[in-house]
């Protein structure tokens, strides 16, 4: 049985999530840090009900976001519209690996791995499973880390709508599935943003309390 630990919760402490300012904790709903004035609380409000909703939000968008076209390239006069994923082929066809396994990485294995590890941290909150606290912790940790290359895609047809504008010539446009894969990255940053870790820490002391 693992020693019990103390912590600020239990000493009626409470940690800005804005300015990191550590104030004593009141019974009031409403109360608010006394050096940047945002809203104080020792657990995220509604935390796993929030990420849930931005999970949902972010699933009803994959699809779209993998069946329609992301890009549309213009060239005398001749359409060719890409998909993430037979835009990955094209790279991988005209001998740039390389970028082809960024592409697919950063635009289909992350979105996805980082909802599904989510929803993973949540259902070990709720389902209460008797799993490492320190390898959970590390696996929220990844999630934050990795977010930033989700965007990858987007910013590849920023520059080359920017770049590859030659009049009748070559033009390159945004597809439907930018916008779909767009929310993808925005809901799953929010859920990520909602999810309080500190809720995986409360399991221990549960179990200790038991």
């Amino acid at each position: 049985m693992s020693k019990p630990t103390v912590t600020a919760k239990d000493m009626g402490l409470v940690t800005c999530r804005m300015c990191s300012l550590v104030s004593k904790a009141s019974a009031s709903k409403d109360q608010r840090c006394p050096r940047c004035g945002s809203g104080l609380a020792t657990r995220l409000p509604r935390s796993i009900t929030r990420t849930w909703a931005f999970v949902i939000a972010a699933w009803a968008f994959v699809v779209p976001s993998n069946i329609y076209p992301i890009m549309t390239v213009v060239y005398f006069g001749d359409n060719d519209p890409d998909t993430i994923y037979s835009g990955v082929i094209s790279l991988a066809e005209e001998g740039m690996m390389a970028i082809a396994i960024i592409v697919f990485i950063a635009s289909i294995v992350v979105p996805v791995f980082k909802l599904l590890a989510i929803m993973f941290l949540l259902l070990v909150i709720q389902l209460k499973w008797p799993l490492n606290q320190r390898a959970c912790t590390w696996l929220y940790r990844l999630i934050e880390v990795i977010g930033i290359w989700s965007m990858l895609d987007l910013f590849m047809i920023a520059i080359l709508s920017a770049l590859v504008n030659i009049g009748t010539v070559a033009t390159v446009y945004a597809g439907p599935a930018a916008t779909a894969f767009a929310l993808v990255v925005v809901f799953t940053l929010f859920a990520a943003m909602t999810f309080d870790p500190r809720l995986i820490w409360d399991l221990q002391e549960e179990r200790n309390n038991d």
